[in-house]
């Protein structure tokens, strides 16, 4: 053959090469991404229009995030946020929208106790996603509630839900300071009192 041929047979192995690796390298960093975000790897997708825009969005989450200056809770405090908890959840018997919105305010103290920005619900959730993205959903379940709440369109039973919801996520903030565990491994509990309401023969939803 002449050097020509061997010339463009080399330069088709080193592209074949290259977009093998950069496919690999790509294959790589969706699975990572997919392991970090959990289900808000799905939900990103679908919102942005693709897996290429998701993954610029997801990986723009996590430079900001890395701009954090997180810190974990010391035991004191995570045991009077935990007593505050309690307090909100046997307040749901006789108020169950006053203990949802407590529920929502109290989660976001830790928020910011934890260091994480605490205005704008699509902000926080973007923050939160990096290291607790197997509870956003339950996080944004109970923003849902919570704003049918406000306009008294939330039944006994969705505001249950809803302290459930924003438990998964309390329990992660209070529990997991310096990484992501998945909250469904623990169920949470249901508000205290709840059952109270409920007739025998019913079983909690979560």
């Amino acid at each position: 053959m002449s050097t020509a041929i061997w010339v463009v047979i080399a330069i088709v192995i080193v592209a074949a090469l290259c977009a093998a690796g950069y496919l690999a390298w790509t294959r790589s960093r969706t699975a990572r991404l997919r392991r970090r975000f959990g289900p808000e790897y799905d939900r990103t997708v679908e919102s942005a229009g693709g897996r290429a825009a998701a993954e610029r969005e997801l990986r723009s989450r996590e430079q900001r995030h890395e701009e954090l200056e997180l810190r974990e809770l010391d035991p004191r405090k995570r045991e009077q946020y935990h007593e505050q908890w309690v307090r909100v959840q046997e307040r749901f018997v006789d108020t169950p929208g006053a203990a949802v919105e407590q529920a929502d305010g109290l989660v976001t103290v830790v928020m910011g106790e934890r260091g994480y920005p605490t205005h704008g619900f699509e902000e926080k959730v973007a923050h939160l996603s990096v290291e607790h993205g197997r509870t956003m959903d339950h996080y944004r379940s109970a923003h849902t509630i919570s704003g049918r709440a406000a306009s008294k369109e939330a039944s006994t039973e969705d505001l249950r839900q809803a302290m459930v919801h924003y438990r998964a996520l309390f329990e992660e903030l209070l529990s997991a300071p310096g990484g992501e565990r998945d909250a469904d491994r623990h169920a949470p509990d249901e508000p205290a009192g709840a059952a109270a309401g409920r007739r025998d023969d019913e079983t909690p939803r979560s």
